[in-house]
């Protein structure tokens, strides 16, 4: 029996077709805290994992979510970019930790369900980079799990609908879930299923609304000291609980780890995700535009994902495409996906009748060099091409004497730069000449083939003598054996021991003594195992306290996009995505860090002004911060105050000298970071401000 899986940034959920309908597994349920129990949650398999210093080994679902003390989540999310994660004290590749997840689901099938997960078809989000379809393959291959085929969400969720109503029709999907904002457009018609378009946002989700609902709560009660790791953790999941409240209740009270209450409104969280909401209407309105369809054609609106059923979120879209949505009864938010992989998967083994087309999502290209060395994206298959599809373009060698060309395998959008984070090399493949020749002779015809499935092969055909010179699969898309050290990793991945701690940290906020709240006495009644202090210690000076560091960084963005940039004088500008390239190395090696990014208000008139439109949207979106109108000290002010503010890390090599005076802390060992950009490596090591020179700005 073939399996649906909806492999989730938040949560997976797994479904079979039984014969007669699609039967949604119960996994991990019985890891459900009373806080946490909402209809259909049994029927959700939280995609984390985590360490218990109680428990020898990692911790998946429920119980990594709700009882880790350090736990790992949207791994989904990094299989964009495959960043390491840390587990247990041990560092390991993301592809691993979601091969953890695919196991473990797998495990509870046969322990909880009476079933077993051989073979499955896995959905991915429908602008999935080739990359992260990859490692979606690998994480569930590595699992033990033959993977039939990935299925765009949307297109499942289409077909669960469809087979729910039998009808036909132009169905948009508006697919906001924990980590990506899809819109897909798709053309049912008589058992077929046909993507005519689909946009989307990465990196916008339910992570991105629970941190705006933190800066709710911390912009009214401020930390008043360093919170614990498993403090802020469990603050994260309140915030998530209540945030999933607030889409049936008027208000709810989040406490923070100081013990402070705060009491948010259902009007004013909508209110504070407006924007968030606005971008995530973007990308119905290019889908729309772009097939050429006005909303009055559309025969059904199918919202899924958790984040797409927050009222605000349905009152938008209603009102922007004018008609009315598909309710949860016919179109389950949290369960579609699955249930139409599933069926997907049953008609795929013989047991039901359906055919599914689909389109791919991003070109597929090589990058080529003009005579300056410039490099450019070069198109061979477009986006939003029905498949398969199989498309050849002419190349001709720069110079003269080539033995070998270095084909480049590219997937993205034409249309941006080369280094833009849209585009992704995803491998490199070598053309042989037989032998030197002239340029125009070694003129090829470059043939790119895809497959339905997401296989490409790539072949060269030299024009003058027919004789093909490269000849291969595209490993990225296709199926491979498991590499030794995702296998290697994952066994050490289960194997993990308990935390040494002999004592485990609270995994809940602790209650603040009284003292710290009133101003009245601690009830050391009430805690027999603390020992009232005695007069004489009560009448000892309290040794100064050194304030350390916490986990934030701040980061000086005008002063990163300007390194290794010839000086204004000298015709030189910023770049704000070498400072983006720097923002992702930095999460990357430091995956649990808060990282706040502050710019000049004049950077956006200093890029490039292809790069203008980047910088705008950063700022209107909150990613990046600028200070307002008439600040003094610009950017470098609001820099130290955050610092200061929150105890945080600078990244900057700026000297800041004529804040040193009022802010001594700034020579504090391990108070601020260098950046160094060495090609495409960035570097960053603790560095402290020289007093004798002072800082430059360009």
């Amino acid at each position: 029996m073939t399996t649906g899986i909806d492999f989730g940034t938040t949560n997976s959920v797994a479904a079979q077709w039984n014969g007669a309908y699609v039967e949604i597994l119960e996994l991990g349920g019985q890891g459900l805290d009373a806080d946490w129990e909402r209809p259909g949650f049994e029927k959700l398999y939280p995609s984390v994992v985590g360490t218990s210093s109680l428990r020898a080994g990692a911790l998946f679902g429920w119980e990594a979510k709700l009882r880790s003390e350090k736990a790992v989540e949207a791994c989904k999310r990094m299989l964009r970019e495959e960043p390491l994660v840390t587990i247990g004290g041990r560092r390991f590749a993301a592809t691993t930790a979601a091969a953890g997840v695919f196991r473990s689901m797998a495990a509870a099938a046969e322990e909880e369900a009476a079933t077993e997960i051989g073979e499955a078809v896995i959905t991915v989000p429908a602008n999935a980079t080739g990359a992260a379809r990859f490692r979606t393959r690998e994480a569930a291959r590595a699992a033990g799990i033959t993977v039939k085929t990935l299925l765009n969400e949307p297109t499942a969720a289409a077909i669960a609908y469809a087979h729910a109503v039998e009808e036909e029709g132009e169905f948009l999907v508006f697919d906001w879930g924990g980590g990506t904002m899809d819109a897909t457009l798709l053309l049912h018609d008589d058992g077929f299923f046909d993507e005519k378009a689909s946009r989307g946002v990465n990196q916008l989700g339910g992570l991105e609304i629970d941190e705006r609902l933190r800066r709710m709560v911390l912009d009214r009660a401020p930390a008043r000291r360093q919170w614990s790791e498993s403090e802020q953790r469990q603050f994260r999941l309140d915030l998530e609980r209540n945030k999933i409240l607030l889409s049936s209740q008027e208000s709810v009270r989040i406490t923070t780890p100081d013990g402070i209450a705060v009491e948010i409104g259902q009007d004013e969280f909508s209110a504070g995700i407006q924007d968030l909401i606005s971008r995530a209407l973007d990308p119905v309105e290019q889908c729309l535009e772009q097939a050429r369809i006005d909303p009055s054609e559309l025969t059904a609106v199918l919202m899924i994902g958790g984040s797409s059923q927050i009222p605000a979120v349905r009152e938008a879209v209603a009102e922007a495409l004018d008609c009315e949505l598909v309710g949860p009864e016919l179109c389950n938010p949290m369960t579609a996906v699955a249930e139409g992989a599933a069926i997907s998967a049953a008609a795929m083994d013989g047991e039901l009748k359906s055919i599914i087309r689909v389109v791919n999502t991003h070109a597929l290209g090589t990058v080529t060099k003009d005579r300056h060395g410039k490099r450019a994206f070069s198109s061979l298959i477009d986006r939003n091409q029905r498949l398969p599809q199989q498309r050849s373009k002419s190349y001709q060698p720069s110079q003269d004497g080539v033995r070998r060309l270095t084909v480049e395998v590219w997937e993205g959008d034409p249309d941006r730069p080369v280094d833009h984070p849209d585009n992704v090399k995803l491998t490199e493949l070598v053309l042989a000449y037989p032998q030197r020749s002239q340029a125009e002779d070694g003129v090829f015809d470059l043939e790119y083939t895809y497959s339905k499935e997401g296989l490409l092969t790539v072949k060269a055909t030299l024009q003058k003598t027919g004789e093909v010179v490269l000849d291969g699969e595209v490993r990225v898309f296709g199926d491979s054996t498991v590499p030794p050290e995702i296998e290697k990793e994952l066994k050490a991945l289960f194997a993990l021991p308990s935390s040494e701690r002999t004592t485990p940290r609270p995994t809940h906020p602790q209650p603040v003594p009284a003292t710290a709240q009133s101003g009245g006495r601690p009830d050391y009644a009430s805690r027999p195992n603390v020992a009232p202090p005695s007069p004489a210690s009560l009448a000892k000076k309290p040794a100064p306290v050194t304030k350390q560091p916490s986990a934030a960084l701040v980061v000086d963005g005008s002063n990163l996009a300007w390194n290794g940039r010839p000086p204004r004088s000298a015709g030189g500008r910023p770049s704000f995505l070498a400072l983006q390239a720097a923002i992702k190395a930095l999460r990357f090696k430091n995956p649990d860090k808060d990282i706040h990014v502050v710019v000049d208000a004049t950077l956006r008139h200093d890029v490039a002004p292809e790069e203008r439109p980047l910088v705008e949207e950063a700022i209107a979106s909150g990613t990046v911060v600028q200070p307002p109108a008439g600040t003094e000290g610009r950017g470098d002010a609001l820099v130290i105050s955050i610092a200061d503010e929150i105890n945080g890390v600078i990244v900057s090599n700026d000297n800041f000298a004529p804040f040193q005076k009022s802010n001594p802390w700034l020579l504090d060992v391990g108070r601020v970071l260098g950046a160094t950009q060495s090609q495409s490596l960035w570097v960053f090591n603790p560095r402290r401000p020289n007093l004798a020179v002072p800082g430059r700005r360009r």
